[in-house]
Order: structure tokens, then C-alpha cells, then sequence
């Protein structure tokens, strides 16, 4: 953005202080902004699935509760790296 100081124009006009964009700026967002546009709308058109029946499998309902393999099984401990206690109060 393009800060404007207040001025006077040669006809007597005061001016007060303003922003405004830069030259080429506003186009450029023009663009941006139909860009974004059809970018979401392909975004919308991109199939969730075929009317065809391409071989797409519908997703199965969920099974409550949810269970993974070995969950009941007790994980191991992990192991320290080191067999000897570490000072941690190390003051000179």
C-alpha cells in the first residue's frame, strides 16, 4: 500500500493523508481472486465417487468399540541407556 501525505492542489484543495494501493495492485488481486475461484470450484467437482460403478467400494460403518491388533498386549518397559546414576547438580 502506497502512503499518500496530506497536500494542497494547485486549485486550493486540501487533501487529507490517505492509503491507497499500488499502481497494477489491484489487478493483480483481481487475478489472484479468480484464480482462487476456480481452483475451489474444481476443488467441489472432483469426485468423492462414480456414478459408473467404476468398482469403488462405499466406506463400512465403524465398530464401536475400536480395536487394534495387540492392544491387550503388555508393551516393554523401555531400558535406560545408562547403568550408572547421573549428577545432575553439576555447581562449581
Amino acid at each position: 500500500m502506497v502512503h499518500v501525505r496530506e497536500y494542497v492542489r494547485a486549485d486550493g484543495t486540501k487533501v487529507r493523508a490517505h492509503s491507497r494501493w499500488a499502481a497494477g495492485a489491484r489487478r493483480e488481486m483481481s487475478v489472484l481472486a479468480v484464480i482462487a475461484l476456480v481452483v475451489v470450484g474444481f476443488a467441489g467437482t472432483t469426485g468423492s465417487g462414480s456414478a459408473d460403478g467404476s468398482g469403488k467400494q462405499a466406506p463400512r460403518s465403524t465398530v464401536y468399540p475400536v480395536k487394534f491388533a495387540d492392544w491387550d498386549k503388555p508393551r516393554p518397559r523401555p531400558t535406560p541407556t545408562v547403568s550408572y546414576p547421573i549428577p545432575w547438580d553439576r555447581g562449581h
